[in-house]
């Protein structure tokens, strides 16, 4: 006989989003629906891609009317729209009002949005897990985005006492150096104009451009400038090993590739999402298993 009955409950539902170009090689939804199943709930992960046909960034306020009145949970927010978002939202977090820039947009019950960065925890956490013993006193920085901006904050609050902040739009740095110096004293960050000679002197190199990423092939600086005792560090995360980092660690440099920032960025966002703490080291494996 047929078993007909009824289950009297039904796994929690969550569905997230992640709006952006050139993302369907991210591993985030795989990450949060896996983590999300062993946590015992129905979580659903779906890429908007801004590359698709009549989809582009001026089409983001549509888009998170459309996540909102959908029923989503929330969305995960990338390039190019991090720092587009921000008017759109009803209130930001004091992380993501500092960094100027939001990753995560939570939709409360009330219907408010509220933007979150979770970012800089990403790329802080990161660092002290594969680079814990380099100096970091001295850092030159390429990209003063929506993740140059999370980067910078992180930055300056692991201890960085000159971060030199380098763009190919140059009052992009300029303006995110004078944010950074408002909320960390001292003026710690600089915008510079070349990258030559502050990377001659610097503990450490990082990568907060999109160049190297699936899309953006290439190099953000000249290999030549690199040197054996200098760590270096690349956002982006796909591909795990960009052409920065191969060149690096050909010379001999330390280095720390986007992935750990992806997974604990997604570890936070998973928890402003659905208020449960995730296994970050669950979540690292099946990084690395991926």
């Amino acid at each position: 006989m047929m078993d007909d009955t009824v289950p009297t409950s039904f796994p929690r539902p969550v569905l997230i989003g992640l709006i952006g170009a050139t993302i369907q090689a991210s591993r985030s939804p795989a990450l949060h629906m896996r983590e999300g199943a062993a946590q015992g709930l129905a979580y659903i992960y779906r890429q908007i891609d801004l590359d698709r046909p009549g989809l582009d960034a001026e089409k983001l306020p549509q888009l998170l009317d459309a996540a909102r009145y959908l029923g989503f949970t929330g969305l995960n927010v990338t390039h190019p729209c991090k720092q587009a978002v921000i008017p759109l939202l009803d209130e930001l977090s004091a992380d993501a009002e500092a960094i100027g820039a939001v990753n995560t947009v939570v939709f409360g019950r009330d219907g408010r949005t509220v933007g979150h960065n979770t970012d800089w925890f990403g790329f802080a956490q990161g660092a002290r897990l594969e680079l814990p013993d380099m100096p970091h006193e001295r850092v030159v920085q390429l990209g003063a985005g929506g993740g140059g901006a999370a980067v910078a904050h992180a930055l300056l609050m692991l201890g960085t006492r000159q971060l030199a902040l380098f763009d190919t739009e140059a009052p992009r740095a300029a303006s995110l150096a004078a944010h950074l110096n408002q909320r960390f004293p001292g003026e710690r960050a600089i915008a510079i104009d070349g990258i030559t000679d502050p990377l001659a002197t610097a503990d450490g190199l990082v990568n907060a451009t999109p160049v190297g990423m699936i899309g953006h092939p290439g190099l953000a600086l000249p290999a030549s400038l690199l040197r054996p005792d200098l760590w270096v560090a690349d956002i982006v995360y796909f591909p795990l090993e960009t052409e920065l980092l191969r060149a690096a660690r050909a010379l001999g440099c330390r280095t720390m590739g986007g992935g750990t920032m992806a997974v604990f960025q997604a570890v936070e966002a998973f928890r402003l999402f659905t208020g449960i703490e995730p296994d970050a080291a669950r979540m690292l494996r099946h990084f690395a298993s991926m």
